[in-house]
């Protein structure tokens, strides 16, 4: 394979790395047994030193001793951290992003689409601060009223993934934080740049309002680390993001201990288009979200249901546009496919491929590696396979840009066949036809917990809660209520009487 990046380009990645990380404010890390790699060219851009466990039992000490007076600060105080982060995400967006792209390979556009999905969860977060609404009921004693209030919960451990490294965090932290609670975060190993460029700026945001900076920890390290997080029985709440296999861990350890969990996993997620669909709104909105981050998003579309009237003209058009996608070194103009975060990352493409044409699938284009960028960067074509049936490695999640297509004749059959994996992340419908539309979006239409009719799978906005059903967790993080997530429910009954009636009638003298 022809080294064209090679190990001169990695370590001018690696100086402009160490450059952004001065312009965020952030210290030369120590260096380390943890690796911070690049997957432009596979190369390894600095290290770091990795949080020992006694470290970690320190960071959630000090998280839960500043609890103690952090839940006492009004919410709209609260407020003033997450206002002051958004200020300098502002100032500083396209640092971040360009940071973003070393450490996790997006496109510029996504990239900085990320942070600004950072900025806008904390411009939600700031208006929630004062609208952590309770409830007053009618009471059936006289002389007495009803409430339920909502209280800080504790201390949240976050664990994020590499494909999001630092819009999931604002998501949690930014809302945590005005609800009261504190956090200490763990990032993906693979993203330790971005975590701790984040990291500074809140720290910086909390001195700069006169905050605790301590309301925020950040561990660095493996599974091993995350580990010892999900054990402590001083994190309140768990919201970890990842892999199924990951979440079959943490859940059974938190509820043992009975804590709280908030978990957004895995995701296959499918679109059906109906002969009535606008074919070409369609297939640019198929190609976003088959193909972008080289399909290393949990709302990335996998699968792809189209009748049988119209899945010739449909693939043609998304063929045709999968062939003129610009595959390479995203820092690039014109680029809208970068690589793959690792070699397992391709590992399991190429298994997955395998496997489908084993099962009697056809590649109708793409799977190829993309030479010239060295052997330790996976650059590869977005690949698309029509597949006879709904088989096995079509009913699990592959964590890269592959597109299975599949024929259907009645929609209810179509329904049926999206609905019949394990996963229940993200959904689509391609439709015109509104009895169509609103069978999608019925209790016996899309069993996700995001359903669209006419947008693709991914892109989801903040103001409506974010998460799945089935294997994907249950979880529901950035707008809507998910704030209740970070808090605590207490039902309260004030009596302003002087007597003292039993609720139900029932009298005890």
């Amino acid at each position: 394979m022809t080294d064209v990046l090679g190990d001169q380009t990695t370590r001018e990645l690696a100086e402009r790395a160490a450059t952004l990380l001065r312009a965020l404010g952030a210290d030369a890390p120590e260096p380390g047994a943890l690796a911070a790699r690049t997957p432009i060219t596979g190369g390894q851009l600095m290290t770091l030193s990795a949080s020992s466990l006694d470290e970690v039992d320190a960071a959630i000490g000090r998280a839960a001793t500043a609890f103690e007076s952090w839940r006492t600060v009004p919410a709209p105080g609260r407020a003033a951290v997450v206002r002051r982060l958004a200020e300098l995400l502002v100032t500083h967006k396209f640092e971040l992003a360009e940071l973003v792209t070393l450490e996790a390979g997006k496109i510029g556009a996504e990239a900085a689409g990320e942070v600004q999905e950072m900025i806008d969860i904390c411009e939600f977060a700031i208006g929630l601060s004062r609208q952590l609404y309770g409830r007053t009921m009618p009471s059936e004693r006289p002389g007495h009223r009803l409430m339920e209030t909502w209280h800080p919960l504790g201390v949240v451990g976050v664990i994020s993934a590499f494909n999001f490294p630092v819009a999931v965090w604002a998501w949690n932290t930014a809302v945590a934080l005005v609800c009261g609670d504190t956090v200490v975060w763990k990032p993906s190993e693979t993203t330790p740049l971005t975590a701790l460029a984040c990291h500074t700026l809140l720290r910086r945001a909390a001195a700069d309002v006169g905050a605790d900076p301590q309301v925020h920890q950040l561990i660095q390290g493996t599974a091993e680390v995350g580990a010892r997080l999900v054990d402590d029985e001083r994190v309140a709440l768990v919201s970890a993001t990842g892999s199924v296999r990951m979440g079959q861990t943490v859940a059974p350890k938190v509820a043992a201990r009975f804590g709280r969990c908030l978990l957004e996993l895995g995701g296959n997620n499918a679109a059906i288009v109906t002969p009535s669909a606008d074919l070409e709104l369609a297939a640019r909105a198929i190609v976003f979200s088959a193909a972008g981050t080289a399909g290393q998003r949990c709302t990335t579309l996998r699968r792809l249901i189209v009748h049988a009237d119209v899945v010739g003209p449909l693939l043609e058009r998304v063929e045709k546009a999968y062939r003129q996608l610009r595959v390479g070194n995203p820092l690039e103009d014109g680029v809208l496919v970068g690589p793959l975060i690792n070699e397992r990352g391709y590992a399991g493409m190429r298994a997955a491929l395998d496997q489908a044409v084993a099962d009697g699938g056809e590649i109708v284009c793409g799977g190829e590696r993309v030479d010239g960028f060295g052997d330790d960067a996976y650059y590869v074509r977005p690949a698309i396979v029509r597949m006879p049936a709904q088989t096995a490695v079509v009913r699990e999640e592959t964590f890269a840009p592959i597109l299975y297509v599949l024929a259907y004749h009645d929609f209810d059959a179509a329904v049926a066949l999206h609905n019949a994996v394990p996963q229940g992340l993200s959904s689509a419908v391609f439709t015109r036809d509104q009895r169509e539309a609103e069978r999608f979006l019925a209790a016996d239409g899309s069993d996700c917990g995001i359903a669209n009719v006419n947008i693709g799978t991914s892109g989801a906005e903040i103001g409506g809660a974010f998460g799945g059903e089935k294997q994907t967790g249950g979880g529901r993080e950035s707008g809507s209520d998910s704030w209740k997530a970070y808090m605590r429910r207490a039902t309260n009954t004030v009596n302003y009487s002087d007597e003292l009636p039993l609720a139900q009638g029932i009298r005890f003298e």
